[in-house]
């Protein structure tokens, strides 16, 4: 079985080309939440290896969404990566957050698992180096 990654956006479109690029061009098993509180619950049940996270939704944003699977045991550990539409990546109120990455909207639907996995790698070997 392949790695699974929740996909958490509150916009179907953006969702289903997330989803589509990650598994037909990425090959994970895509599971998908429509906002922050549907995601912290999939999380818990699924456990997925990556959770791909918009940072604009309406009632719990990517943010408090980051901040909920962080103080769960049980997913505390899932690496994420935020989506955000903002023009300067890396300088907004993620900045100083443990995600494995910050990636911008739009993006190319073709690099989007290249880019998830380069992020992923990165984080691995900085927590490597860590330890």
């Amino acid at each position: 079985m392949g790695r699974t990654v929740l996909v958490v956006d509150d916009d179907p479109d953006v969702r289903e080309l997330i989803a589509m690029s990650m598994s037909v061009v990425g090959g994970w098993l895509v599971v998908e939440a429509t906002g922050g509180l549907e995601a912290v619950e999939i999380a818990r049940r699924r456990r997925p290896d990556l959770v791909v996270l918009d940072v604009t939704m309406p009632e719990v944003d990517g943010i408090a969404t980051f901040h909920l699977l962080q103080q769960d045991p049980l997913t505390a550990g899932v690496p994420v990566v935020l989506l955000t539409a903002a023009q300067r990546v890396g300088v907004q109120s993620w900045f100083g957050l443990d995600v494995a990455g910050v990636l911008a909207k739009p993006f190319d639907p073709i690099q989007l698992p290249v880019l998830v996995e380069a992020l992923l790698l990165d984080r691995g070997q900085a927590m490597a180096q860590e330890a």
